[in-house]
């Protein structure tokens, strides 16, 4: 289920969160789905629980999962739609506050995307 490359230089603890947010983005993923345990992960690819253990925290912190106690961690129900505004929003504010113009933005987001509504 999960493809970990352990020579990347991006942490493998964002690696699983990455592959997670994107299984329950296309629907693999649904609210109330059991993720594999802590142990089980770590053991089937080769890793140190720690490392599951703490991308699980970060998708709990982030309100992705809800941990229950011995029974398991399990995917949480989401408003995608607001997950794509934080997720923008956290591109975006840095940008601005750094000096780039709001035409700027849309010149660029113009360009990428054309005069189409969806892109």
């Amino acid at each position: 289920m999960f493809l970990l490359n352990l020579a990347s230089k991006i942490p493998i603890y964002e690696q699983i969160k990455t592959q997670i947010l994107r299984f329950i983005e296309a629907g693999v993923l649904n609210p109330g789905d059991r993720l594999p345990s802590v142990r089980q992960l770590a053991q089937d690819n080769g890793i140190n629980p720690n490392t599951v253990a703490k991308a699980y925290a970060e998708l709990e912190k982030s309100g992705y999962v809800y941990n229950m106690p011995k029974k398991g961690v399990y995917v949480a129900e989401i408003d995608i739609a607001a997950g794509h505004e934080k997720q923008i929003r956290g591109v975006l504010e840095p940008l601005l506050a750094g000096g780039i113009t709001k035409q700027e933005i849309l010149s660029v987001l113009e360009d990428l995307c054309g005069k189409e509504e969806t892109c």
